[in-house]
């Protein structure tokens, strides 16, 4: 049928289907800032203002918009720039990932057009149907009432927000690279993120320090296509999975006949149809044995969500018609939802296969285990006072990013597979692609645009390896994405954990034995964060050292989906049932939780004894802390928060409110062998594009790389341009997990910076006739002779056309421990 509607301004006649959703519709008409994140109304990722109205386009039929009119966040913007709300969105720093940033920019846009001087409830009210999954909203309310102030022409403070600065004078002592190095590399001492960091001069720093607005904050407000399905190919076509409805079952028989007979179908993949490889979905060293226990398709269906087959059409609705002409037979097995029966005597094994390699123990559903002690932990419990024990469950919990799961792959002209995804590790996506299809290195290619939150669950290779399938089988390019509902079934999980604690303590609260034995599963796969080698030390009982000390942990096979690390390895939940141990022991001694915390926690110059104990017989350099900052820290939440007030305060009544504090540390003294490099070339204007092996999608990387590239280069923060996307131009980097783009990428940017301020020092030396030594570098002058200068544009030009060089520079970076980062969590009842 013939539509015709009023879009930003624009009146346009479209033709739609009758069962097209508005959504569809304006992402067909290249209105990408209109985001799919749930299909069902409740992210508001998809939100527009139709008629003045804030509504969600995915539940809305495009028949129903006819006739009005539509503004979409491409509308809020001009040929002038930004308006004056998405302009408060970043510069308040409200858009951390961006993927929700069109959805509440719309419904904030509603709110200011019938209500310009909105209350703060109202605004939490206009933005509750947007979900945020990164920033939370404190920031994109107080955006939307500083607009509102703007707006009614009143003057509105400078955004202020807190900030750590260091006191050391090298702007990147924190990351230890100005430490000195042993022989192997690593640093001499474990830096950690300290209170001395913060008080101190503006003027010392440039830019390092400052609060600066990310550098992609721009597209990302102004509904820019920046995200993986933004951008299509001529000749798209769409996959769509059929997955298992049951936990643990073989197919028997499957028959596809009819569902390749559709019209439009290009390709119906099952088992049948590729080879029985192992590979492992998450990053593995090169000398590591495995786990690898994974296949493309198998006949083995190990959780609800698993892979049965694979359909490519011209359509989606192709696709799903086809799926629903696939038959299978299923032979249904007993199944595991709970790590605790994985271990009994009869329990069915999940993965009996014998293709499977690098499994600690199968016929046990052991994926892998780690044990590490300190001391005479049995000698330290019979000298205790007291003994208590705990058992702490945490559940199953789905990271649920905005961004489902979304790739997209195709052949270039010169036969190179190309997959665009929004993984958090494209190198290591490149080397498992590469590896699995038996195709060399050059001719796998990862291009990682935006990514709509990741929270650990996009560190492993989910869909990418079916869509590249689909690639190679068809020849043509293949998209490929979760659905809401299939994230929630098919996607990475955060595992359960059932942790037991007991403690050894004396009467004045010193502890003299900790013992943690951590039962976990890892899903179906073996992709838990304890499978790395990183795993082997807890982070909790770390912060709580004693003479003796053991970690125990059984990592275990269910029939569940497969897990995915939650912002650490295993660190928030172990930290969550000890520092809960740790009040029980308070109230046990009845002593306070905070002095009992204080009597026992790392101090500085203590040594790291569980990492120095996994590590026995390996040159890993000192693991003595430095500094920790918790008791400053502690003192203040202590401070805020009226600790001595209100612990302790009964209140019998129906609504019951108390207090709470948990310390933890974040970091681990032993990540894997991990690198990263950076290249950087001078542009003949004075800009410079650096080039970084950088796997996170941390939010601010791109900007944070720019700080430290601009402060050490002496340099303005626009004249940097970074790029972290495109393995094919970036270095290699390995070990990519949430730290790696400060840390490893951070490092290489710096130690490539300092290549090239030596190199434009020198030809500026002998443009002015003097010693490099002489000169000095700062806001894009090179000075120091007499009183003329020259830009940093000025010496490219030389080198380019005087002396005909280019100046480049790369440099590679191995950071062998990641700095520790302490903190205090607080929560307060009010009144």
């Amino acid at each position: 049928m013939e539509l015709e509607l009023q879009i930003n301004g624009v009146i346009t006649s479209l033709q739609v289907e009758a069962n097209e959703t508005l959504l569809s519709l304006l992402r067909r008409e290249g209105y990408y800032g209109t985001r799919q994140g749930c299909e069902t109304g409740d992210c508001g990722a998809c939100t527009v203002v139709v008629d003045g109205v804030a509504r969600p386009a995915c539940v809305m039929l495009a028949a129903q918009a006819g006739g009005c009119s539509l503004t979409t966040v491409e509308g809020l913007s001009s040929a002038q720039g930004l308006n004056t709300l998405q302009r408060s969105f970043v510069e308040v720093g409200a858009a951390p990932c961006g993927f929700c940033s069109s959805g509440m920019l719309l419904s904030a846009y509603a709110l200011l057009q019938r209500n310009n001087h909105p209350g703060d409830e109202e605004v939490r009210e206009a933005l509750s149907g947007n979900l945020c999954r990164c920033g939370g909203y404190e920031k994109p309310v107080q955006a939307v009432l500083r607009a509102a102030a703007l707006l009614r022409g009143e003057e509105v403070e400078e955004v202020t927000p807190n900030i750590v600065r260091q006191s050391e004078q090298n702007p990147l002592a924190a990351l230890g690279m100005d430490r000195q190095l042993t022989a192997n590399g690593a640093t001499d001492r474990l830096p950690v993120i300290t209170s001395g960091m913060s008080a101190n001069a503006d003027t010392e720093y440039a830019i390092v320090g400052k609060p600066l607005p990310m550098s992609n904050a721009a597209q990302l407000v102004s509904g820019t296509p920046t995200f993986v399905t933004d951008i299509e190919r001529r000749g798209m076509l769409h996959a769509r999975l059929l997955t298992s409805p049951h936990a643990h079952a073989v197919i028997r028989d499957i028959d596809v006949a009819e569902a390749r007979a559709v019209s439009g179908v290009h390709a119906v993949l099952t088992y049948k149809d590729v080879p029985r490889s192992p590979y492992s979905s998450v990053e593995r060293g090169l000398l590591e044995s495995g786990p690898y226990d994974q296949f493309l398709l198998d006949y083995v269906l190990r959780y609800a969500g698993d892979r049965v087959a694979l359909v490519v059409a011209e359509s989606p609705e192709i696709a799903e018609e086809a799926l629903g002409l696939i038959q299978v037979e299923y032979e249904i097995r007993p199944a595991l939802l709970d790590p605790r029966q994985a271990l009994e005597q009869n329990a069915p094994r999940v993965h009996p296969e014998s293709e499977a390699r690098g499994i600690f123990d199968a016929a046990h559903n052991i994926a892998t285990r780690v044990r590490n002690e300190v001391g005479d932990v049995d000698k330290g419990f019979e000298e205790a006072d007291v003994i208590v024990e705990g058992e702490y469950i945490v559940p199953m919990a789905q990271p649920a990013p905005l961004e489902t799961h979304r790739v997209a792959t195709y052949l270039d002209a010169d036969g190179v597979l190309v997959v665009r995804t929004n993984t958090q590790s494209p190198h290591h996506v490149r080397r498992t692609l590469a590896r699995l299809f038996n195709l060399p290195l050059r001719k796998v290619r990862v291009i990682r645009p935006e990514v709509g939150g990741g929270f650990g669950s996009k560190q492993a290779v989910v869909l990418e390896d079916l869509c590249a399938l689909a690639t190679q089988v068809t020849g043509r390019p293949v998209t490929l994405a979760f659905s809401r509902s299939e994230e929630f079934t098919s996607g990475p999980v955060w595992p359960n954990y059932i942790i037991r604690l007991k403690t050894g303590v004396k009467q004045d609260g010193k502890l003299v034995a900790n013992q943690m034995a951590l039962l976990t599963s890892t899903g179906a796969y073996a992709t838990h964060p304890l499978a790395a080698p990183e795993g082997v030390v807890s982070q909790a009982l770390s912060l709580y050292p004693c003479a003796n000390m053991r970690y125990v942990a059984e990592v275990l096979y269910t029939n569940t989906p497969p897990s995915s690390a939650l912002r650490g390895y295993s660190s928030a939940q172990e930290a969550f049932a000890l520092e809960s141990h740790l009040d029980e022991i308070a109230r046990r001694l009845r002593l306070d939780a905070l002095e009992l915390r204080r009597r026992n926690w790392l101090r500085t110059g203590d040594e790291l004894v569980l990492a120095k104990a996994a590590t026995a017989g390996q040159d890993v350099g000192s693991l003595l802390v430095e500094s920790s900052g918790l008791a400053e820290c502690l003192r203040l939440v202590e401070e805020k928060l009226g600790w001595h007030i209100k612990r302790g305060v009964v209140n019998n009544g129906r609504l019951r409110r108390g207090v709470g504090v948990a310390l933890t540390v974040q970091g681990s003294p032993l990540p894997p062998a991990s690198t990263s490099g950076a290249t950087m070339k001078l542009n003949e204007d004075g800009s410079f594009d650096i080039f970084v092996g950088a796997g996170s999608c941390e939010d601010n990387e791109r900007t944070l790389l720019a700080q430290i590239a601009a402060e050490t280069l002496g340099v303005a923060l626009e004249s940097i341009v970074i790029y972290t996307e495109d393995t094919a131009v970036t270095p290699t980097a390995i070990g990519e997990g949430v730290t790696s783009t400060l840390y490893l990428g951070g490092g290489a940017v710096r130690k490539a910076a300092e290549q090239m301020r030596r190199q434009i020092l020198a030809i500026a030396g002998r443009m002015l006739n003097a010693l490099p030594e002489a000169l000095k570098m700062s806001d894009g002058l090179i000075s120091g002779v007499g009183e003329q200068d020259f830009t940093v544009a000025q010496v490219a030009a030389y080198a380019l056309y005087v002396e005909n060089r280019q100046l480049m520079t790369s440099a590679s970076w191995r950071l062998a421990q990641v700095p520790l980062t302490f903190a205090v969590g607080w929560r307060g009842g009010r009144g």
